[in-house]
Protein backbone atom coordinates (compact mmCIF):
# COMPACT_ATOMS: atom_id res chain seq x y z
CA UNK A 1 0.00 0.00 0.00
CA UNK A 2 2.96 2.56 0.73
CA UNK A 3 4.35 1.94 -2.81
CA UNK A 4 1.13 2.20 -4.39
CA UNK A 5 1.01 5.35 -2.56
CA UNK A 6 4.74 6.24 -3.06
CA UNK A 7 3.98 6.15 -6.84
CA UNK A 8 0.75 7.55 -7.19
CA UNK A 9 2.06 10.92 -5.43
CA UNK A 10 -1.47 11.68 -3.59
CA UNK A 11 -0.44 14.41 -1.10
CA UNK A 12 -0.88 12.52 2.26
CA UNK A 13 2.43 10.30 0.39
CA UNK A 14 4.31 13.18 -0.53
CA UNK A 15 7.73 13.56 1.02
CA UNK A 16 6.61 10.57 2.97
CA UNK A 17 10.31 8.92 3.31
CA UNK A 18 11.33 12.30 4.34
CA UNK A 19 8.29 12.92 6.93
CA UNK A 20 8.93 9.57 8.41
CA UNK A 21 12.49 9.85 9.13
CA UNK A 22 11.51 13.34 10.78
CA UNK A 23 10.90 12.49 14.94
CA UNK A 24 8.58 15.64 15.60
CA UNK A 25 5.72 14.48 13.21
CA UNK A 26 5.98 17.92 10.86
CA UNK A 27 5.12 17.82 7.17
CA UNK A 28 7.82 17.92 4.56
CA UNK A 29 9.25 20.87 3.52
CA UNK A 30 7.64 20.49 -0.44
CA UNK A 31 4.25 20.18 1.41
CA UNK A 32 4.14 23.22 3.47
CA UNK A 33 4.66 25.87 1.18
CA UNK A 34 2.10 23.97 -1.42
CA UNK A 35 -0.68 24.02 1.37
CA UNK A 36 -0.02 28.02 1.94
CA UNK A 37 -0.40 28.73 -1.44
CA UNK A 38 -3.69 27.06 -1.66
CA UNK A 39 -5.18 28.85 1.32
CA UNK A 40 -3.71 31.97 0.00
CA UNK A 41 -6.19 31.42 -3.05
CA UNK A 42 -8.88 30.76 -0.63
CA UNK A 43 -8.74 34.22 1.51
CA UNK A 44 -8.05 36.35 -2.02
CA UNK A 45 -11.50 35.16 -3.43
CA UNK A 46 -13.07 35.45 -0.32
CA UNK A 47 -11.32 39.11 0.31
CA UNK A 48 -12.13 39.99 -3.69
CA UNK A 49 -15.74 38.18 -3.72
CA UNK A 50 -16.34 40.44 -0.33
CA UNK A 51 -14.91 43.53 -1.51
CA UNK A 52 -17.19 43.48 -4.62
CA UNK A 53 -20.17 42.89 -3.00
CA UNK A 54 -19.90 44.93 0.02
CA UNK A 55 -18.63 47.75 -2.69
CA UNK A 56 -21.71 47.29 -5.35
CA UNK A 57 -24.21 47.66 -1.80
CA UNK A 58 -22.85 50.69 -0.51
CA UNK A 59 -23.22 52.12 -4.50
CA UNK A 60 -26.73 50.82 -4.95
CA UNK A 61 -27.82 52.19 -1.14
CA UNK A 62 -26.31 55.49 -2.33
CA UNK A 63 -27.40 56.10 -5.81
CA UNK A 64 -30.52 53.48 -6.20
CA UNK A 65 -32.55 52.94 -3.13
CA UNK A 66 -35.83 54.80 -3.06
CA UNK A 67 -35.42 55.40 -6.51
CA UNK A 68 -37.19 53.48 -9.80
CA UNK A 69 -35.48 50.13 -11.31
CA UNK A 70 -32.94 50.92 -14.27
CA UNK A 71 -33.01 48.82 -16.96
CA UNK A 72 -30.19 47.44 -18.16
CA UNK A 73 -31.38 44.75 -20.98
CA UNK A 74 -35.29 45.74 -21.57
CA UNK A 75 -37.16 44.12 -19.17
CA UNK A 76 -35.20 40.88 -19.12
CA UNK A 77 -32.70 42.73 -16.45
CA UNK A 78 -32.88 45.84 -14.60
CA UNK A 79 -31.15 47.07 -10.91
CA UNK A 80 -33.96 47.70 -8.45
CA UNK A 81 -33.01 47.51 -4.82
CA UNK A 82 -35.02 45.72 -2.22
CA UNK A 83 -34.43 44.94 1.52
CA UNK A 84 -34.19 40.91 1.70
CA UNK A 85 -34.69 39.88 5.45
CA UNK A 86 -35.44 36.54 4.19
CA UNK A 87 -33.37 33.82 2.88
CA UNK A 88 -32.64 33.23 -0.79
CA UNK A 89 -36.32 34.27 -3.02
CA UNK A 90 -37.47 35.76 -0.17
CA UNK A 91 -38.45 33.11 2.28
CA UNK A 92 -38.17 32.49 5.62
CA UNK A 93 -38.39 36.30 6.74
CA UNK A 94 -39.11 35.58 10.30
CA UNK A 95 -36.12 33.04 10.61
CA UNK A 96 -33.39 35.96 10.01
CA UNK A 97 -31.52 35.32 12.98
CA UNK A 98 -31.12 31.50 12.00
CA UNK A 99 -30.20 32.54 8.90
CA UNK A 100 -27.40 34.53 10.55
CA UNK A 101 -26.11 31.83 12.57
CA UNK A 102 -26.56 29.30 9.64
CA UNK A 103 -23.69 31.55 7.65
CA UNK A 104 -21.47 31.73 11.00
CA UNK A 105 -21.67 28.10 10.91
CA UNK A 106 -20.89 27.93 7.36
CA UNK A 107 -17.79 30.03 7.68
CA UNK A 108 -16.91 28.40 10.46
CA UNK A 109 -16.48 25.15 8.57
CA UNK A 110 -14.62 26.51 5.72
CA UNK A 111 -12.01 27.60 7.72
CA UNK A 112 -11.52 24.30 9.35
CA UNK A 113 -11.46 22.75 5.68
CA UNK A 114 -8.84 25.05 4.78
CA UNK A 115 -6.86 23.19 7.39
CA UNK A 116 -6.47 20.04 5.08
CA UNK A 117 -6.78 22.52 1.47
CA UNK A 118 -4.65 21.24 -1.27
CA UNK A 119 -6.63 22.09 -4.06
CA UNK A 120 -6.27 24.84 -5.84
CA UNK A 121 -9.97 24.62 -7.25
CA UNK A 122 -11.34 23.66 -4.16
CA UNK A 123 -9.50 27.09 -3.06
CA UNK A 124 -11.48 29.04 -5.01
CA UNK A 125 -14.47 27.70 -4.32
CA UNK A 126 -14.14 27.62 -1.07
CA UNK A 127 -13.38 31.23 -1.13
CA UNK A 128 -16.84 31.98 -3.04
CA UNK A 129 -18.77 30.56 -0.76
CA UNK A 130 -16.80 32.60 2.27
CA UNK A 131 -16.80 35.72 0.67
CA UNK A 132 -20.48 35.27 -0.26
CA UNK A 133 -21.38 34.10 2.98
CA UNK A 134 -19.71 36.93 4.77
CA UNK A 135 -20.87 39.90 2.10
CA UNK A 136 -24.46 38.83 3.57
CA UNK A 137 -23.82 38.11 6.68
CA UNK A 138 -22.17 42.04 7.27
CA UNK A 139 -25.68 42.95 6.14
CA UNK A 140 -27.63 40.78 8.74
CA UNK A 141 -25.64 42.22 11.45
CA UNK A 142 -24.77 45.74 10.99
CA UNK A 143 -28.22 46.72 8.49
CA UNK A 144 -31.76 47.89 10.35
CA UNK A 145 -33.53 46.87 11.78
CA UNK A 146 -31.34 45.95 14.21
CA UNK A 147 -27.75 43.55 14.99
CA UNK A 148 -28.56 39.90 13.48
CA UNK A 149 -31.70 40.84 12.16
CA UNK A 150 -30.40 43.18 9.07
CA UNK A 151 -31.68 42.83 5.72
CA UNK A 152 -30.07 42.09 2.92
CA UNK A 153 -29.52 44.29 0.20
CA UNK A 154 -30.44 42.66 -3.08
CA UNK A 155 -30.59 44.65 -6.37
CA UNK A 156 -29.90 42.29 -9.66
CA UNK A 157 -33.49 41.67 -10.73
CA UNK A 158 -34.02 39.55 -13.92
CA UNK A 159 -37.50 38.90 -15.66
CA UNK A 160 -39.42 36.01 -13.85
CA UNK A 161 -36.59 35.17 -11.08
CA UNK A 162 -35.71 36.47 -7.42
CA UNK A 163 -33.76 39.42 -6.86
CA UNK A 164 -29.98 39.02 -5.44
CA UNK A 165 -26.83 40.38 -4.79
CA UNK A 166 -22.84 39.51 -5.81
CA UNK A 167 -22.58 37.53 -2.52
CA UNK A 168 -25.83 35.14 -3.47
CA UNK A 169 -23.92 34.88 -7.10
CA UNK A 170 -20.37 34.01 -5.03
CA UNK A 171 -22.32 31.26 -3.14
CA UNK A 172 -23.64 30.14 -6.35
CA UNK A 173 -20.72 29.94 -8.29
CA UNK A 174 -18.79 28.27 -5.36
CA UNK A 175 -21.68 25.70 -4.81
CA UNK A 176 -22.12 24.79 -8.21
CA UNK A 177 -18.09 24.43 -8.55
CA UNK A 178 -18.15 21.91 -4.86
CA UNK A 179 -20.68 19.99 -7.34
CA UNK A 180 -18.68 19.52 -10.07
CA UNK A 181 -15.23 18.91 -8.84
CA UNK A 182 -17.36 16.19 -6.17
CA UNK A 183 -18.61 14.73 -9.58
CA UNK A 184 -15.01 14.75 -10.85
CA UNK A 185 -13.73 12.82 -7.24
CA UNK A 186 -11.51 15.75 -6.61
CA UNK A 187 -11.29 16.07 -2.59
CA UNK A 188 -9.99 19.43 -1.06
CA UNK A 189 -6.96 17.64 -0.34
CA UNK A 190 -5.86 17.31 -4.04
CA UNK A 191 -6.28 13.34 -3.93
CA UNK A 192 -8.33 12.23 -6.38
CA UNK A 193 -10.60 9.00 -6.19
CA UNK A 194 -12.94 6.71 -8.86
CA UNK A 195 -15.77 5.69 -7.32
Amino acid sequence: MAEAERIIGTPDSAGADESAASDDGTAAPEEQPKGRRRIVALLVVAVLAYLLDLGSKMLVVAKLEGREAIPLIGDLLRLDAIRNPGAAFGMGEAFTIVFTCIAAVVIIVIFRLARKLYSLPWAIALGLLLGGALGNLTDRIFRSPGVFEGAVVDFIAPAHFAVFNLADSAIVCGGILIVFLSFRGVDPDGTVHKD
